[in-house]
Order: C-alpha cells, then structure tokens, then sequence
C-alpha cells in the first residue's frame, strides 16, 4: 500500500460525498465486525485491542446495538 492519495474530485461537494459514504461502510464494517467477533467469543478486551481502542470505547459504542439485536453478550468475561 502507498501513501500517494488519488486525485480529488474536481468539485468539492463530490469528495466530501465520498468521505460520507467511506464512513457509512467503515462504520458497517466495523459493527459486523464486532458483531462476529463476539459472537466468536471473542471479549471486549480483543475487540479493543484489535480495533486499537479501549474496552469501554468499543463497549459504550456497540453494547447497546448488540443487546437489541439479540446479542446478548455484552457482559465482559
């Protein structure tokens, strides 16, 4: 991977619609993510760490999500 950035888009309006909708899937990404690794038994500790946040970030940010969709786990082991 290199650290060269693409060319902007010529409007201004249309990359600032890019970076919206990168965040969008990065957000998806990162909830199925969790998800799965929890469902995996992974703890919230490796989630964090795997994410390179704390525990109570990554908690605070998808516990309440989890629970309402059924994930019950949400309680650190």
């Amino acid at each position: 991977m290199t650290d060269t950035l693409p060319e902007p888009p010529a409007q201004p309006a249309d990359g600032l619609a890019a970076v919206v909708a990168l965040r969008r899937l990065a957000d998806r990404m990162e909830d199925a993510g969790v998800e799965r690794a929890l469902a995996d038994g992974w703890t919230w500790e490796q989630v964090a760490e795997a994410l390179g946040v704390t525990r109570q970030a990554v908690h605070k940010k998808h516990a309440k999500r989890l629970a309402e969709s059924g994930l019950t786990r949400t309680r650190r082991r």
